[in-house]
């Protein structure tokens, strides 16, 4: 009878995990999240040998190969016992402006929060909690080329409050600058003062391989080559 009830009490659970949306599970994993309104395929891994302590957001470069990008980013979620999630944005929903500059900027003009692809990332970590059953996970950003530019975007415009933040090798940067127009830094963004402190106040780590030499798929409009010739 204990032995019954016991199996009785599994089986509910486990329907109860997947009603509740539980959808990253261990290993690697695919799944679709509705983000701001938009289906998105994220790719997930989550460590056997762990019970996760992190949620690691890895954003992909130009290839945007979200599942490409997860298996790439396995190795230091093994280390740091974290639940990758890596969102796809792929080339017809998200070309340059949106993906790489965020959706911060339409027709010249500042772009209010709450439909821009920047502002994905928040309820990207809350369907990752959500899913991996672990509601209360810290949560850290990564993003490399393409995805540093986008991840520099979400620093400086949402303020996340990210464990850490970590931007490699972008093309181009948000500037600390309140005259250069966003989304290359605070000018046009309201009270720009305020945002630019936020910015510098995250805990934001800079990387830099030294053999990403060359020009091939640098940025290479007006703003990014003021920030510096492409060697």
């Amino acid at each position: 009878m204990r032995k019954g009830l016991g199996i009785l009490v599994s089986a509910m659970a486990l329907v109860a995990g997947t009603a509740s949306g539980q959808a990253i599970g261990p290993g690697n994993g695919e799944s679709s999240a509705p983000l701001l309104g938009t289906a998105v395929k994220v790719s997930t891994y989550r460590p056997t040998s762990c019970t996760p302590r992190l949620v690691l957001a890895s954003f992909h470069g130009l290839g945007r190969d979200g599942a490409v990008n997860r298996d790439a980013t396995r190795a230091l979620a093994d280390k740091s016992c974290a639940i990758v999630v890596s969102p796809e944005f792929d080339a017809v929903r998200f070309p340059t402006h949106r993906y790489q500059r965020g959706g911060v900027v339409l027709h010249g003009a500042f772009v209010p929060p709450g439909s821009r692809t920047v502002d994905i990332v928040a309820p990207l970590i809350a369907w990752a909690r959500e899913s991996s059953g672990q509601p209360n996970l810290p949560y850290a950003l990564i993003g490399h080329s393409a995805g540093g530019q986008f991840l520099g975007r979400v620093a400086a415009y949402t303020a996340p409050d990210a464990v850490h933040v970590i931007i490699a090798n972008p093309s181009t940067w948000v500037l600390p600058s309140v005259t250069d127009a966003a989304p290359y830094g605070f000018g046009k963004v309201p009270d720009p003062e305020h945002a630019l402190r936020a910015y510098l106040a995250l805990p934001i780590t800079s990387l830099l391989g030294a053999n990403d030499t060359g020009s091939e798929n640098l940025s290479s409009e007006p703003e990014a080559l003021a920030q510096g010739a492409i060697a």
